[in-house]
């Protein structure tokens, strides 16, 4: 199998998990120009929207991670990421998709500020304010869903810890991460002792540090970052309206495929 991903994906890092997670041999590649929104070849017929991840599996072409996790417990189910009782597994669901929404927006927007540099001054800190207060927001309801017990899964790590563990990872990573010894912060031990997290998660770090230059890849055109539908929404509603309309008239911004 061949993953096409990039590690800063909080996307693609859920799939590698889950891959190492069932003992699969993949190959990862980075494709190139990824970011500009004019990828072509093999990595564009398989994700039409120019987005990792995007698996490769024989015949198979598929893109989104959700998909992709899906497809993965379809053809290779066990070890299971999904519990058996229906309720559960809906709740595993539920908790996967408000992680692809609204985590991973106010994490995004804090990686155009931080590493793309699209806010700064008095404007970046009141961003970065409403983030840390949606944040907190968000990590009160995942301990609330992951209650007493070690995982969110129940009695076993599956879909929900996957799918919660990039997005978390990347709130520490920005500083604002749960205080030691709080629920979240116990699970997140928990998490990386398991060698398919940490190796997702070194590979995250890693490319982190190599982002020093991405303000001025940006300026140079070389890369148009994605408003996806809920990016689009944090923006607008944590204050960066002009930072909207400043990258359409740059034209530093791209929407989803076939939008732009």
């Amino acid at each position: 199998m061949l993953l096409y991903e990039h590690p800063l994906s909080s996307y693609a890092q859920k799939v590698k998990i889950a891959l190492r997670e069932k003992g699969l041999d993949f190959k990862v590649e980075t494709p190139a120009a990824l970011g500009s929104g004019r990828a072509d070849g093999a990595f564009a017929a398989a994700s039409p929207r120019n987005e990792v991840p995007a698996l490769i599996d024989g015949a198979a072409r598929i893109f989104d991670s959700t998909v992709i996790l899906e497809y993965l417990e379809d053809k290779f189910p066990s070890p299971p990421l999904l519990p058996r009782d229906p309720m559960a597994r809906a709740q595993a669901r539920m908790i996967e998709e408000v992680c692809d929404t609204l985590y991973e927006a106010i994490n995004w927007g804090l990686g155009e500020i931080r590493w793309f540099k699209r806010a700064e001054g008095e404007q970046a800190e009141k961003m970065r304010a409403a983030a840390a207060r949606q944040t907190a927001e968000l990590q009160a309801w995942l301990t609330e869903k992951l209650g007493a017990t070690d995982w969110f899964g129940g009695t076993s790590f599956g879909w929900a810890d996957l799918s919660i563990a990039p997005y978390l990872n990347r709130s520490f990573h920005y500083g604002l991460g749960t205080a030691a010894g709080s629920p979240l912060a116990k699970w997140r031990e928990r998490i990386v002792a398991r060698p398919s997290v940490a190796a997702t998660f070194r590979e995250f770090e890693a490319a982190a540090e190599r982002m020093g230059d991405a303000a001025q890849r940006l300026a140079s055109g070389a890369i148009r970052r994605e408003y996806r539908d809920h990016r689009l929404e944090w923006m607008m509603k944590s204050g960066g309206v002009q930072i909207v309309l400043d990258g359409i008239a740059k034209g530093n911004i791209r929407f989803t495929w076939p939008l732009g």
